[in-house]
């Protein structure tokens, strides 16, 4: 099955395309959000990045600091196989306020080493069982939660973003109706809703 296409009416699904269907779409989240974090890092100031409403509230610096941990651990090392050197708590602990270009830096080459190791998955592979953290799951089981874990922590940045700048991010520009004759908004970057 090609990048792209999806199975016909005239044609079943079979585990390799559904596989390959996962994948993509796993591999496409973890894409589609990365881009919205940087639109929101390119709008904040460095005090916005590490401002906290409380002191057990995390800042959005830490919550880059653990998606890359967490990306790191789970797909990287626990489906990938590379030695896991995570250190969870210094994620959440971190108060000396590091640069937006360095805390992309850091993101962007977990997201990019995840997928690595997610463009090699097969259909065995989903299969396989892993220990991540203290948790024996599947494969399949580990793609996801790094998934949505990674969507959660990111509807987390861009709610923070959109408090701190009273600003819309304009990823749905596109569906608000227009007024007779007005050209469209363009579509979101990420061309995803």
């Amino acid at each position: 099955m090609g990048p792209g296409s999806r199975p016909g009416p005239d044609r079943g699904v079979t585990m390799a395309d559904t596989t390959a269907l996962f994948v993509q779409a796993s591999r496409q989240a973890l894409a589609k959000w990365i881009e919205r974090v940087d639109r929101c890092l390119a709008t904040l100031a460095p005090k916005q990045i590490w401002w906290r409403g409380q002191d057990n509230s995390n800042a959005i610096g830490n919550l880059l600091l653990h998606l890359a941990g967490n990306v790191r651990q789970w797909i990287v090392s626990g489906v990938g196989g590379v030695p896991d050197v995570r250190d969870r708590d210094a994620e959440f602990a971190c108060r000396e306020p590091l640069a937006a270009s360095e805390l992309r830096a850091r993101l962007a080459a977990a997201v990019r080493d995840a997928d690595a190791v997610l463009a090699r998955l097969t259909e065995a592979d989903l299969h396989q069982t892993r220990r991540i953290q203290v948790y024996d799951m599947t494969v399949l089981e580990a793609v996801h939660h790094v998934t949505e874990h990674f969507a959660l922590h990111c509807g987390q940045i861009l709610y923070a973003t959109k408090l701190l700048t009273g600003g819309d991010l304009g990823f749905y520009k596109h569906l608000q109706k227009q007024p007779p004759g007005a050209a469209p908004p363009p579509a979101d970057p990420a061309g995803q809703p």
